[in-house]
């Protein structure tokens, strides 16, 4: 049974201005996503900037969408860190506090060997009674989980069920859905390849484009699933040019940006993450416009 088929939304952390975490607005963007189709809430990962988030407020975050959420879809957790130990204690608060799944980026900084991986996240894994998706960003992360680690997890762990691949290589995901045999669930992490991966097999996207577009972002895995890949196909390509837009500096910048442009007043970033370049934002501004967005 997989956790969720659909367009999962890697929802953003409204802030206050003077830096809090805005809960009232983290519910208002809740909301709005499950009125507008999305299959899942994905909180504290990347784009949630979970990385200057404290313990405390990460355990909050996760606690408060759950009890937001009351069970419409599934809430998976965004768990990962560099530590195993950090990982594990992040992930049995996330079960306490009801998520119905976790979100395992690859450790970070510290480079893990394989062997390493499959220490990280079989310990981890081990610790809850919660379905693990792996999360494979090696451009952020500096770390690449091989295909070969991955469907070693899927078979010897019984909880590690599903990948979010954001590695922008087609072919290792090939590779990757062949050494599984279908033991793991394929998410796209890339919203301009969520197509391409549905079409390797995939179960639908964790989506950052979900936060600006989310009928859009989930009819374009609900076409293709439903056999209309034409339809599916021009949604992909019709988005793509925002997509690019929202990923033209690091993310989340951009799509706070949006996010605000479009009046839902979702507050500033933590640095070290800083607002976007005026050329930049003039190009995410004409796209939004073109889209009928923003006026």
């Amino acid at each position: 049974m997989s956790i969720f088929t659909g367009a999962g939304v890697a929802i953003i952390t409204p802030f206050n201005e003077d830096g809090s975490v805005n809960y009232a607005r983290l519910g208002e963007m809740i909301d709005r996503q499950i009125a507008e189709g999305t299959d899942s809430i994905v909180v504290c990962g990347t784009t949630g900037e979970a990385s200057t988030l404290t313990h405390e407020e990460h355990i909050e975050c996760i606690a408060y969408t759950v009890d937001r959420v009351n069970k419409r879809v599934p809430v998976v957790a965004g768990t990962g860190s560099n530590c195993t130990e950090t990982a594990i204690y992040l992930s049995k608060e996330a079960q306490k506090a009801g998520a119905d799944a976790v979100l395992l980026v690859s450790p970070y900084y510290n480079k893990a060997t394989q062997k390493g991986l499959i220490a990280h996240f079989t310990d981890i894994a081990k610790a809850i009674d919660l379905p693990v998706i792996l999360y494979n960003i090696p451009g952020r992360t500096g770390c690449n989980i091989l295909p070969e680690t991955a469907a070693y997890l899927a078979k010897t762990v019984d909880n590690i069920v599903a990948m979010k691949d954001a590695t922008g290589n087609i072919s290792q995901v090939a590779q990757t859905m062949l050494c599984c045999e279908g033991r793991l669930d394929l998410y796209s992490g890339n919203d301009d390849q969520i197509v391409p991966l549905l079409s390797l097999g995939g179960k639908g996207v964790i989506s950052v484009l979900s936060n600006v577009v989310p009928r859009e972002t989930h009819d374009i895995v609900a076409k293709y699933l439903a056999g209309d890949t034409k339809g599916s196909l021009e949604l992909q390509l019709k988005y793509l040019p925002l997509i690019n837009a929202l990923f033209c500096e690091v993310n989340p910048i951009p799509v706070k940006k949006a996010l605000n442009l479009m009046g839902y007043g979702v507050g500033p970033l933590r640095k070290p993450l800083t607002e976007m370049e005026d050329a930049h934002a003039e190009v995410l501004a004409a796209e939004l416009r073109k889209l009928g967005l923003i006026a």
